[in-house]
């Protein structure tokens, strides 16, 4: 894979994270229960490896936060931590270290969900924003179930589906 196409596949992806989010709230569906955003960033680091979905998870919900208002800015670093986690971790164990990819994406999706959980325990610490950190991530893991579902389903079909298109090019 050259530079150049991680580079465009990246962007296509960020592209990806701001605008799957939007489409499902003009569904009525809510982000915070299918997690439309986090699929880029696991893509970015299955497809492309761990600095390129580093890249997508840090870009992503930057990116939407200041074009859409989501995630809102209480949110933002914590949700921005963790997508990173999940792009990089499962970049490193599946395309690296050539874990499954089964293993690979529900370490990568423990690895961010505990980031995540880290990252609002030092807001809650270090700038005394008004957050619970447990409560706050068993609500997001108990909120997202239908969302964690979707990824356990469609990350794995889509990541064989498009290395397969690769190759064949």
């Amino acid at each position: 894979m050259t530079k150049t196409f991680k580079l465009v596949a990246s962007s296509v992806l960020v592209a990806t994270g701001v605008l799957l989010p939007m489409v499902f709230h003009m569904a009525g569906a809510a982000g915070s229960i299918f997690l439309p955003m986090h699929i880029p960033a696991l893509l970015a680091g299955f497809l492309l490896g761990p600095y390129c979905g580093l890249c997508v998870g840090l870009l992503a919900p930057l990116l939407s936060s200041l074009s859409t208002g989501m995630p809102p800015v209480p949110v933002l670093p914590v949700m921005t931590v963790e997508l990173a986690v999940y792009g990089a971790v499962g970049g490193w164990l599946y395309r690296d270290r050539k874990l499954s990819i089964w293993l690979s994406l529900i370490a990568a999706m423990t690895a961010g969900r505990l980031a995540a959980a880290l990252s609002a325990y030092i807001l809650v610490k270090l700038l005394a924003v008004k957050l619970n950190p447990l409560t706050f991530i068993t609500g997001a893991v108990l909120t997202g179930l239908p969302g964690i579902t979707v990824q356990l389903m469609l990350v794995p079909l889509l990541v064989r589906r498009l290395e397969a298109t690769v190759r064949n090019k």
